[in-house]
């Protein structure tokens, strides 16, 4: 079979993308993971009458908690699979790629498998978020001052 005649068989039977769709798909998910943070922060801060800051951990922690479970439940990966990047980007992406670490490793014990392996993608997260977060700091405090 020519190398021609072999893609044009490829290409037919290739499943297109359509990134617009995508795009719109992962907007308003993660638009309304962004909405659901809000209520939560704005129920937290009026039901137990503490700070707007107090209350938005209270929800991050929510929001990483029901990932994590909905992960270890099997219901998070379905969902990716329609939302694309619209519940990956947010915090629950964070907390999904922890948890499905931990979970596929947990067979080799606590240390050598969950301990080792549970910040596979997300220590590359941590690591550019800490050394993005020193160099804006420093570049701040060239242009502003001490």
């Amino acid at each position: 079979m020519e190398k021609k005649q072999y893609k044009k068989i490829v290409d037919k039977h290739k499943p297109t993308e359509t990134r617009a769709q995508n795009a719109f798909i992962a907007f308003v998910t993660g638009g309304l993971v962004g909405v659901i943070g809000q209520l939560m922060t704005e129920f937290y801060s009026s039901y137990f009458e503490i700070s707007t800051k107090d209350a938005s951990t209270f929800m991050l922690v929510t929001l990483i908690f029901v990932a994590s479970l909905l992960t270890a439940l099997g219901f998070f990966d379905k969902w990716v699979t329609f939302c694309k990047c619209g519940l990956i980007i947010p915090i629950t992406g964070f907390a999904h790629s922890m948890t499905s670490a931990g979970i596929e490793y947990k067979k080799e014990g606590p240390i050598y498998g969950v301990g080792s392996n549970i910040f596979k993608l997300a220590g590359s997260v941590i690591l550019y978020g800490v050394v993005s977060a020193w160099f804006f700091g420093l570049l701040r405090l060239i242009i502003m001052g001490g």
